[in-house]
């Protein structure tokens, strides 16, 4: 008798499983869609999500430690809302230099949102975290 409601159980038990699953996949799915505004970055800190934004400065540190590459999100450093660390070890990475790149262009990068002296950041040590946005930018300079 135990043996015949152990199997029941797990029966039910995978039922269950299979009857939530779709829902949680859609959910999954759905978080991992999400896009957060590089503005609202730092609310986000220690988490893994994809931030969008304009590219408005760049610059490749040839000559500090590390030789990083930053892309400032929203405002070219030091007023950007949000950036991107690429570290000399990574660039040879990208087929072209990121600061040319991405340059005065809608991004969206994927990673673990960081926060370095109080400010947002992810570090991309793979170019396939960046994507470039298509979305056309409105005449006159602004948006």
């Amino acid at each position: 008798m135990k043996r015949g409601l152990a199997k029941l159980d797990r029966r039910c038990v995978l039922a269950l499983a299979l009857l939530l699953a779709p829902s949680l996949m859609e959910r999954v799915a759905a978080a991992a869609e999400a896009r957060i505004a590089a503005e609202a970055a730092a609310q986000h800190a220690n988490e893994q999500a994809t931030v969008c934004g304009l590219v408005a400065g760049t610059k490749y540190a040839d000559r500090s430690r590390g030789k990083p590459t930053f892309l400032d999100f929203g405002k070219p450093h030091p007023g950007e809302t949000f950036k991107v660390v690429i570290w000399g070890a990574d660039r040879a990475k990208f087929k072209e230099a990121p600061e040319v790149a991405y340059h005065q262009k809608d991004v969206c990068v994927s990673g673990r949102i960081q926060l370095y002296r109080g400010a947002p950041e992810i570090v991309v040590r793979d170019p396939a975290q960046l994507t470039l946005e298509d979305r056309p930018r409105p005449k006159g300079g602004e948006g």
